[in-house]
């Protein structure tokens, strides 16, 4: 179940992992994160949750050159009964900035400047995990969406929380802008966050809890 560990060096290594969903506090979904090898350095990333009234579909395609990130282009697509969406990101490095087409507002589209370091919001993931194992500071530049953002998570500590029906132990991490709350825990081992949950206003808007990941 629970099969793929990580190295004490924290190494970009294929995945699949299934998570239980809960949105806005009531609807269940199934979804999955699944990391995978796009060849030359590059790797794609993949998050899906679907649902009986909709689906949504993220997918991130980045690079890594000896442990440096950066992302190269990035879509988000949902599904409703009577609505669809399609957003797309290209991030060009030769030029140094970032854009943004599809169901995107004027001021949405950029461009953004790019500098060292930036990380898209599905690279997020994987970075809290890596620099979380790593005792990293877990700060960063999250260029996403057509706005540069910077995300700095809080360690709450250690808790013990259900992974797969067994316990482990996990460490907390948080970060809240506005009315928006973001707590994420990773547990030592796990190439992906055992939990994410996002909370609006106060109220559950997405729960992910890991099911399972090899």
């Amino acid at each position: 179940m629970l099969a793929c560990m990580a190295s004490p060096a924290w190494a970009v290594k294929p995945f699949v992992a299934d998570y239980q969903a809960t949105v806005k506090g009531a609807i269940q979904a199934d979804a999955q994160m699944k990391l995978t090898s796009a060849g030359n350095d590059r790797w794609s990333y993949e998050l899906s949750v679907n649902s009986p009234i909709a689906s949504a579909r993220q997918i991130t395609v980045f690079e890594d050159r000896d442990g440096a990130w950066r992302p190269l282009s990035g879509s988000d697509s949902i599904q409703m009964l009577f609505k669809k969406s399609q957003k797309n990101a290209t991030y060009d490095w030769a030029s140094g900035e970032a854009r943004w087409t599809g169901n995107v507002k004027p001021d949405r589209m950029g461009p953004v400047k790019l500098r060292a370091g930036d990380v898209d919001a599905m690279m997020l993931n994987l970075a809290i995990v890596r620099d979380v194992v790593a005792g990293k500071p877990l700060s960063y530049r999250m260029v996403d969406n057509g706005v540069a953002r910077q995300q700095v998570y809080q360690n709450l500590g250690q808790e013990s929380i259900t992974v797969a029906g067994k316990q482990a132990t996990a460490t907390k991490v948080s970060r809240s802008s506005d009315s928006k709350l973001v707590t994420v825990w990773v547990v030592q081992g796990l190439p992906v966050p055992a939990r994410i949950l996002q909370q609006d206003d106060g109220k559950d808007s997405l729960d992910l809890v890991l099911k399972s990941v090899k």
